[in-house]
């Protein structure tokens, strides 16, 4: 019996992913299982890594790719399947370059960032390019829960830990009887001719990479998941750093002032994380502001209502 187009469609989209059956669920299951137990030493390194505050938002980025792929639902449940070959080539060729790197090359950042590229293969194996098309973002988003090679992250880190030391510096200056010097990360405050010890330290959890790189994932999905024109969605990915670093600067000149003003405790421990989750706020308000302001930058003038005519029939 066939169905009309549209009745399909209707159908899958209220079945949902149950309409796989049985059989498409196992062996989705079981591809997923396989992919698992070849790269699980990487991905319990990653889940532990997820307990440090600095990469702890990465617990949420699985989830956000199954919300993306949900979102495509429709269009995956309509596809017929393609498999292409090349799909299985690089799928070997990914796995190689794992053993490859685990024996010989030893780098722990390409060992892990091989399963991005191996899903891929997979998706373009088993469905071909339509299924990638529609799969690529739940799966490239996923780079965002691994952890960055720890030298790429202190050389990105230590830049943001000097800007912030030295702009704090300014902004606490302009307190009356505040004296503060920046010499590198390390920022010396006297305050009315006394001098404080200890000095305050930008420490690497100040750096603002933790903030970076939640709202940079963050910004990816909202470009994504609102419809704007693409140099909008540009403009709001660009704008995730400045606004990060924007963020962290604030942090430290109001740590800054804690410590100098009111009570050096307040500047430490549980209070100084405490202050570090008030940036989010700060920073999504700032994010959102701009989103708000570039779709209110072009106004859509609205047609013009079209002229009434009267004519009036007269005897003849």
């Amino acid at each position: 019996m066939e169905y009309p187009a549209g009745k399909m469609s209707q159908e899958h989209e209220k079945a949902g992913w149950s309409s796989l059956g049985p059989a498409g669920i196992v062996k989705i299951t079981t591809i997923a299982l396989l992919i698992w137990w070849f790269f699980r030493q990487e991905i319990d390194k990653t889940v532990y890594r997820w307990s440090d505050p600095t990469w702890s938002h990465g617990l949420l980025i699985p989830f956000f790719s199954l919300y993306f792929l949900n979102q495509r639902k429709r269009d995956i449940l309509q596809l017929t399947a393609k498999p292409n070959y090349l799909g299985l080539v690089l799928l070997i060729a990914c796995l190689l370059f794992y053993v490859l790197d685990v024996v010989q090359f030893k780098i722990a950042y390409f060992q892990v960032i091989t399963l991005i590229p191996a899903i891929a293969a997979v998706v373009l194996f088993l469905g071909g390019w339509k299924l990638l098309q529609y799969t690529w973002l739940p799966i490239t988003y996923l780079v965002f829960a691994f952890p960055l090679p720890d030298r790429l992250y202190k050389g990105i880190s230590n830049p943001m830990r000097l800007l912030a030391a030295r702009m704090a510096t300014v902004l606490l200056n302009m307190v009356r009887g505040l004296e503060a010097t920046a010499s590198g990360v390390v920022i010396d405050v006297s305050y009315r001719g006394a001098r404080l010890e200890p000095p305050l330290d930008v420490a690497e959890a100040c750096s603002g990479m933790r903030l970076l790189m939640a709202f940079f994932a963050l910004g990816v999905a909202m470009a994504y998941l609102h419809y704007r024109p693409m140099w909008q969605r540009l403009v709001l990915l660009a704008s995730t750093v400045p606004v990060a670093i924007l963020c962290n600067i604030v942090r430290v000149t109001v740590t800054g002032f804690i410590y100098v003003l009111w009570d050096p405790r307040y500047a430490q421990g549980i209070y100084h994380d405490l202050l570090g989750l008030l940036m989010l706020p700060l920073a999504f308000g700032a994010y959102g502001l701009l989103a708000w302001f570039m779709s209110n930058l072009f106004v859509e003038e609205s047609a013009p209502a079209a002229e009434l005519v009267v004519r009036r029939s007269g005897l003849s």
